[in-house]
């Protein structure tokens, strides 16, 4: 029982060791702004067709369901607060996290993994260079600033995939939809929503960091290491957005 348990416990110590040096090193310099703009690059404008595309989709069916289940008691002009709060709320924190994970988690996985099995990160400290300074923060930063960013981005064209069905298919006017949608919105609604990115960026870049320096086994090993994130990524932002929803509702 104890040999079964070793592992997950050991790997969960290595994670938060990792979390530990990053955060420690967030203000220590160098800072290496280059590789920070170049993830940034990367993660951020890399992702953002998808990301926009999931948000156009998601806002439009929203926008079918909610207005099926309105009709019922005639209260088809409240689609758009509807599709609103289920979109800065829930949806569009969550999905844009989930595609951000499966597309960059995996990146940085692979990417450092390769470098953990062609030992360049053993001759970068031979070198004297911090491989968590150098690999790690720079993308930790990045997903942190880009994610928020995203998410926004997913929020509005949701909204308009929202109105599009509203105006083109529930003959509902353009003012009617964005004033309700717009009125619906509390402070903090629109905080939790944007903190809920801020946190799913750290669990992303760690994540994908983590199984990409403990890489071990050669190219299989890579490929082992790419799945391992995805996978750990996308079952911690769920988890995370259960605690986070949690203290929202409790406020």
């Amino acid at each position: 029982m104890l040999d079964f348990l070793k592992p997950p416990v050991f790997a969960v110590q290595e994670f938060f060791l990792l979390a530990g040096r990053t955060f420690r090193n967030l203000f220590r310099r160098p800072h290496y702004p280059a590789d920070i703009f170049l993830q940034m690059d990367t993660i951020g404008v890399g992702s953002l067709p998808i990301v926009s595309l999931i948000g156009f989709f998601t806002g439009a069916v929203m926008g079918m369901q909610m207005s099926k289940a309105l009709q019922q008691y005639g209260a088809v002009g409240q689609t758009g607060q509807l599709v609103a709060l289920t979109m800065v709320r829930e949806l569009g924190p969550v999905l844009t996290a989930v595609v951000v994970a499966g597309r960059n988690a995996a990146g940085m996985a692979s990417e450092l993994g390769s470098m953990k099995v062609t030992e360049q990160i053993d001759a970068m400290r031979a070198l004297g260079t911090d491989p968590i300074q150098k690999l790690v923060k720079p993308r930790l930063i990045a997903t942190a600033v880009v994610l928020p960013l995203l998410t926004i981005i997913a929020d509005f064209v949701g909204l308009f995939g929202g109105f599009i069905i509203a105006y083109f298919f529930l003959n509902l006017s353009p003012a009617q939809y964005w004033n309700n949608a717009w009125q619906s919105l509390e402070y903090l609604d629109v905080s939790f929503g944007l903190l809920k990115p801020f946190v799913f960026a750290f669990v992303v870049a760690l994540t994908g960091c983590y199984y990409g320096l403990a890489t071990t086994g050669g190219t299989q090993g890579v490929g082992r290491s790419t799945t391992q994130a995805v996978v750990s990524s996308i079952i911690l932002i769920f988890v995370m957005n259960l605690f986070i929803t949690r203290i929202y509702v409790s406020l």
